[in-house]
């Protein structure tokens, strides 16, 4: 039976939600993506932990049960990165498997590109970055994250009803979502209010980035990752045009494909996920 415990680590003056899966020293940490939360890995992270790893995840900052940022703040990338350089140091002494799942992937990646010392491996799930971004203009973009900015803090969120409404919410990205996944990701990822339940990431993550991001300017930080890199993704995920492209910056770096799966191979192929892990990470132990 595979232990879990919950605990509060306050990370770059922000207290992140963090669990840690199993008895061992964590050698693990699991990156969620956008909107996604730290028990979306419940599955993948047990598995893991049964294969004799130490295993930890937390929601990133504006998701989950982790704090919002304060006032006058926005989400930036290199805020999780940073975010990362202070958490993981109060998770473990030890170098460790980072694995990031599509935005946590990205960041994963540029973290890995800046401290690769703190890293055994580096995995990156349906993580190797977005597209290009439109509008690509940066005027244009910038009038349109001021006038989303405004939107979000103008709008009123309406709460949904129930569990079943939110999982229906769910069902709108996802409709293969099962009942019991569902409805357990559910109850971590919302919390009550008056007239039922709100979602608990902070609204700012749906407004448009200010910068666009630059295929480029990623790529570089790509062939900055010295680490061995497992790259993971489903059939039928988000790929891109140019993904070989990509890895290929990658200079020691592993593919696998899952077939039949879509973006979120961690909720729906978790024991296939973890058993590339677990493989990966035991021709890179200590």
């Amino acid at each position: 039976m595979v232990t879990t415990r919950e605990d509060t680590v306050t990370a770059n003056r922000l207290r992140h939600h963090v669990i840690v899966w199993g008895d061992q020293p964590v050698d693990v940490v699991l990156c969620h993506g956008y909107l996604d939360i730290a028990w979306s890995f419940d599955t993948v992270a047990r598995e893991l932990a049964e294969a004799g790893h130490g295993v930890a995840s937390f929601d990133w900052r504006g998701h989950g049960q982790t704090e919002w940022i304060g006032a006058g703040g926005y989400y930036h990338f290199p805020d999780y990165v940073l975010d990362l350089e202070e958490l993981i140091p109060q998770l473990t002494d030890h170098r460790v498997h980072l694995v990031g799942h599509s935005m946590g992937g990205s960041v994963c990646a540029m973290f890995a590109a800046a401290r690769p010392e703190k890293l055994r491996t580096l995995s990156l799930i349906e993580g190797v970055g977005p597209p290009e971004m439109e509008p690509r203009d940066p005027a244009t973009r910038l009038s349109a994250w001021l006038d989303g900015v405004s939107k979000v803090r103008e709008k009123t969120r309406a709460p949904m009803k129930d569990e079943a409404a939110a999982l229906r919410r769910m069902r709108f990205q996802n409709p293969e979502l099962p009942d019991e996944l569902g409805l357990f990701l559910v109850s971590k990822s919302t919390t009550a209010v008056e007239g039922g339940l709100q979602w608990t990431f902070d609204p700012l993550h749906k407004t448009f980035s200010p910068r666009p991001f630059q295929a480029d300017l990623f790529s570089r930080t790509l062939e900055a990752i010295p680490v061995p890199t497992l790259i993971v993704a489903g059939e039928q995920g988000l790929r891109l045009a140019d993904e070989q492209e990509r890895m290929n910056k990658i200079r020691d770096h592993r593919f696998v494909e899952i077939a039949g799966v879509g973006h979120m191979i961690h909720w729906f192929e978790p024991q296939r996920l973890s058993s590339e892990l677990v493989a990966f990470f035991s021709e890179h132990g200590p």
